[in-house]
This record gives structure tokens, sequence and C-alpha cells, in this order.
């Protein structure tokens, strides 16, 4: 069974490689960049609180998962917005999404978890799907 842990500044060049290969796949809806994942890397191994870094490992890390912590008013709780969820290729398949995702909602309890995914990416809809996780018929909107 594979470990998970905090992400720490040894795991910087296997996460940045991770994020760049994520990013440009179309499971996700921005290219990002190498200025925004630096940022978000600092940031989970640095002390803001808003912003946790985990990867999953055994003999190398397989993945990554990037979590925020805000509060919901309409749900009168916690909030943990599932940012990234990443599993290295070769090593999909393996319950290792599962793991990772059971891990976070075991590390916050009480809490709403939130996610997004594209509709394409089905073995993501999959995965979030049988953790327990639906859809919500809302349109997100940003600035």
């Amino acid at each position: 069974m594979s470990t998970i842990r905090n992400m720490r500044e040894s795991d910087r060049p296997c996460v940045m490689a991770m994020m760049r290969e994520f990013y440009a796949s179309p499971a996700v809806f921005s290219n990002g960049s190498d200025t925004i994942f630096t940022a978000d890397i600092d940031n989970c191994i640095g002390d803001n609180p808003y912003i946790e870094g985990y990867v999953i490992e055994d003999n190398g890390i397989q993945g990554y998962a990037m979590i925020a912590k805000s509060y919901s008013t309409e749900f009168g709780k916690t909030c943990i917005w599932i940012e990234d969820l990443y599993i290295r290729t070769d090593h999909r398949g393996r319950g290792l999404g599962k793991q990772l995702l059971t891990f976070i909602f075991n590390q916050y309890t009480d809490c709403i978890f939130r996610l997004e995914v594209e509709e394409e990416n089905e073995r993501a809809v999959r995965l979030y799907e049988a953790s327990g996780v639906t859809v919500l018929p809302y349109m997100e909107m940003k600035k």
C-alpha cells in the first residue's frame, strides 16, 4: 500500500513535472504556468493556513493532491476544495486516487468537500461518484 504524506521541498521537481502534465491535459480547463505552480508548491510547503499539499508514494511519488480551506455559508461548515488530484499515468487503475481521496476525507471530518472536474474526464467522474461526491447544479463564475 502506498503512503500519503505532506508535500515537502524535496518533492518540488516531481510535483512541478506532474502539475505541468496535469494542466496540459484535457482534464483541466486552464493551462496554468510555472509561476502559478511554483506559488502553489511554495504555499503548500510553507505556512499558508489555507492550502495543504500531499503526495502519495511507494518507491517514488505516484501522484499528488492540493486542498484549499474555506468556509461555506451555504452548508454552515468548513469547506475543503480539492483543487488538484493527479495520479501519474503509469500508476492509474491501481486505486491510488481512491486512497488519496479517502485520506483527505478522513483528515477533514465534518466538512463539506467540493471539487471541479471536466465532464469529459469520465475516469475521474467515476472515481468521485464512487467516493460519494455528487454533482451540484451550479454555474461557477470568476473574475
